[in-house]
Formats: structure tokens, sequence, C-alpha cells
């Protein structure tokens, strides 16, 4: 019998108002998943109003009992590990090491989080000898959170916990597909004293409860991490109401290989900037950009590692039903291209796996920069190799992309490491690493790849807004 899974809202369970429900899907199996709350308008505003009865106090609660919250759900998320982990495997597929990987870095953000509940949080200016005059900051109020259903739990920790901390309460909305771990979040929450109304999740379609949040006229800000195209959505509602958001959006983030980089440890880094969760990260490491003189030596041993990434049991496999049509439908445009799969490029022959949404690990070498695959975002585990002459050469073709997430830049040449990093169009520039970076880096991107940040201190600048106070003596 599959879980039924409700709303969370002023610290209980909640039925949705509809009583209707969405049966999820179980993507190692292709059987039936969690029965998912399909929220509507009145879940929308019962939930708000909660956050709303919530936001006074809670903005008055004392920082430091605040930081003890927050540090005290980050240790009963380690002690939970488990069970979140096995939700979130229910809804994801993935395999138990990158679960609880994700559980960690979940609990990280919460005690992260705590230990700035304290910072200062405003100037004073010296104008004129005869006014005081200083700068505050302030919480929002009611946040509005969407998470996508890719690393459900870590987005959702890495919004809530600097909102939280900032002094905002929270109304979530995960992905329909992917709403386990969050709800249990809340649960936890809860368990540890949060107040009622601070914590709330609010279950069902994006198309339905997620525009119905942001419509919300007690909600004043929010943070999206999603496609390009729901993010323009939010954006024209957002502009519509005149209220701040934070958008994390797609990628196609270059991974820029020079001919004097340590040769294995890039190959073994490229391998797992493109197949780390499928392929189902937003800055995934997607073209590998690899300096001629070695490119087809580095393509050969990135295609041999490759090989060792077998689905269902160190490769998960796609999330949704949806995404692992798309990802077919990329195999069928990248033939049509006339792009020949050095590894990959079709479904595992495995039995076992058959039901469940997995496809093999895929590498297109020798790829033209302007060809589909290496401009739009595959969101699977999808490599393209794009071979470069000079230093100007890979810069050129690294910021030839709508995106500018991340990028990474591989030489023993420090400087000139720094020079292209400075000269990528990318939020997020790694130097011979490839990395989703700790809590305390800042993260977002540029162009269509979204704006604000998440992550590190810089994210509690954007949960908060400045007060000025002008006293003449």
């Amino acid at each position: 019998m599959s879980t039924r899974l409700n709303h969370w809202i002023d610290g209980r369970s909640v039925v949705p108002s509809s009583n209707s429900y969405r049966t999820g899907e179980n993507p190692a199996t292709g059987g039936e998943g969690a029965e998912v709350a399909l929220g509507n308008i009145d879940d929308v505003k019962s939930a708000v109003a909660s956050a709303e009865n919530a936001a006074r106090g809670w903005r008055r609660f004392p920082s430091a009992k605040r930081g003890r919250l927050l540090g005290n759900l980050a240790r009963v998320m380690r002690e939970k590990n488990q069970e979140l982990a096995e939700l979130e495997i229910q809804d994801t597929g993935k395999p138990l090491a990158e679960a609880l990987s994700e559980v960690e870095n979940a609990a990280a953000y919460f005690e992260f989080y705590a230990g700035l509940v304290n910072l200062p949080v405003g100037d004073t200016l010296d104008v004129e000898p005869d006014q005081h005059i200083y700068t505050r900051r302030e919480p929002f109020g009611v946040i509005g959170i969407i998470t996508p259903w890719n690393v459900p739990l870590n987005q959702a920790a890495r919004a809530c916990a600097p909102a939280l901390a900032a002094g905002n309460v929270v109304v979530v909305k995960p992905a329909e597909a992917t709403s386990q771990s969050t709800v249990f979040l809340a649960q936890l929450a809860t368990q540890v004293g949060f107040p009622d109304g601070t914590f709330n999740v609010i279950l069902g379609k994006g198309t339905e409860a997620g525009a119905e949040l942001v419509r919300h006229p007690s909600v004043r800000k929010v943070a999206f991490t999603g496609s390009v195209a729901v993010g323009q959505t939010i954006g024209h509602i957002a502009a519509d109401r005149v209220i701040p958001l934070t958008l994390e959006l797609g990628g196609k983030s270059a991974n820029i290989v020079f001919e004097d980089a340590d040769f294995d440890l890039a190959v073994k880094e490229a391998v797992r900037a493109f197949t780390t969760n499928a392929g189902q990260v937003c800055l995934a490491g997607t073209r590998l950009l690899v300096q001629r003189s070695i490119h087809d030596k580095f393509v050969e041993s990135v295609v041999e590692a490759v090989r060792a990434r077998i689905p269902g049991q160190n490769l998960g496999p796609i999330i949704t039903r949806a995404q692992y049509q798309q990802v077919q439908n990329y195999f069928d445009v990248a033939r049509q291209e006339g792009l020949q799969a050095e590894v990959g490029g079709d479904l595992p022959s495995d039995e076992a796996l058959q039901g469940g949404f997995y496809v093999n690990p895929t590498v297109y070498s020798n790829v033209d920069n302007s060809a589909r695959l290496a401009q739009e975002e595959v969101f699977g585990p999808v490599l393209v190799t794009i071979p470069f002459d000079t230093e100007e050469d890979a810069i050129k073709i690294a910021n030839s992309s709508d995106y500018g997430l991340a990028a990474a830049v591989w030489t023993k040449d420090i400087s000139r490491a720094f020079r292209v990093a400075e000269e990528v169009e990318a939020g997020q520039v790694y130097i011979n690493t490839w990395s989703t970076g700790a809590v305390q880096t800042p993260f977002g991107g540029h162009k269509y790849s979204g704006y604000g940040r998440e992550k590190g201190i810089e994210s509690l600048n954007h949960y908060t807004h400045v007060k000025c106070v002008i006293l003449a003596y």
C-alpha cells in the first residue's frame, strides 16, 4: 500500500480541501509511488494564513533561540538520516550513498545558518553631527519557496535555512513527484520546537498550488529553483506584484581542460561532473572543452571511465517519466544532427532495470558548440566534448551560451587559471576541481541561469531588506 502524503500546515498534517491526490511513480521500477495531496487555492490560503500568524512572533524570537532551533534541526536530521535517505530513494531512485550525502548537505545548511543568526545586521552612518543614522536588515515576512524534483531535500534546506535564520517564516511547495522528504523535514522542525506556522509545506502541482503561492498577496518574496520556462512564468507574476525573487534556473556549464592539466584528475572529475545524480544537476559540467592537442586522448580516457558508471548500481535513474522521455528525445536529436556516441546514447539492456527510468551515460565527441546538445540543457547523464585551440577560443566557446551557472578550469598555470575564471560568464568557477561547493559558498547564475544568490552569508542578504533610520537631535 502506497504512502498517502498530506500538507503540513500550522504544525500538523492537513488533508487537502479537495480530498484529491496524485499517485506518483517509483523511477527505479516504474511502479506506484506515494500518493501526494493536490493543493488548491484554499490550501494555499490556509498555509499562508498560518505563516502570517506566526510571522510576528518568529521575527521577535530571540536570535540565539532561533539559532538553537536551527542547530537542533540539523542534529535531528543527522539522527534520522536513514529515514530521510529512504524517502529520497523512494521518490528519486538514487543510490543510497548519494541520498545520504544529500541528507548531510541539507543538515549542514541548518547548522551553518544557526551560527549566523547573531551577525551584525546594519551599519551606523556618519553624515551630520546633529543626526544619528543607522541601517538595519529586516525579514520580509512570509517567503514562498518552490523546489524542484532533482535534489528535493537539499533544495528545501538551502532556501529554508537562511530564510528562517533571517527571521522569516516559510511556505514550501516541493515538486509533486518528490515531496516526501520535505514534509518529513517540516515535521522534524515542529518536533524540535519551531513554533507552529513557521515552517509550512503545501503540496500539489506547480501550475496550481505553486502559481497560487506566488500570487498570494501576503507572500513577500519567492525563491524558485527549476526550469527557465517556469522561472519566466513566476517572474511575470512576481513583476506584476512587485516582489523580489531568487531564481536558480538551468545550466550548460563549461568544463575547460588545458593541455597542461593534471590529466588523470581532470578525467575523473569530468566524469563526476556530468554523471552525479544521473546528470540531473543544474550545474552539471555537460560541455567538456578540451585543448585540441590532448582532446582525443582525453576523450578516450573519459569514455573508459564512463563505462564504470553502471545504471542501477552507481548511477540512478532519471527521476520523472517526462524527463526520461526528454533525454531519449535528445538521443534522437543527436542522431539527426549526425553526432556519434562514443559510449551510450541508448537505454540499458539489463532486464533487471526494465520498467525503471534508466539511461546509459553518454558521451558525444568533437561536437560543434552550435549543436543543440551543446546549447540546450538535457538534464541527464549526457556529455558533449568540444575541442579548442587557444585560451581565447576556450573563453569564447564557454561564453557562447544562454546559460551562465558554473564553469571549471583545469591548468597548472595559475595565472591562466585566474584569467579564464575572471573572463568566463558564470556565477561559480572551480579551478582544478569540480564541486557543488560548500554551504558557505554563494551560488547563483548569470543570464538564463537566473539571479540572486543562495548559500553562504550572501544568501541572508536576499532574505532581508534594508531600512534606514534617521534621527535628528
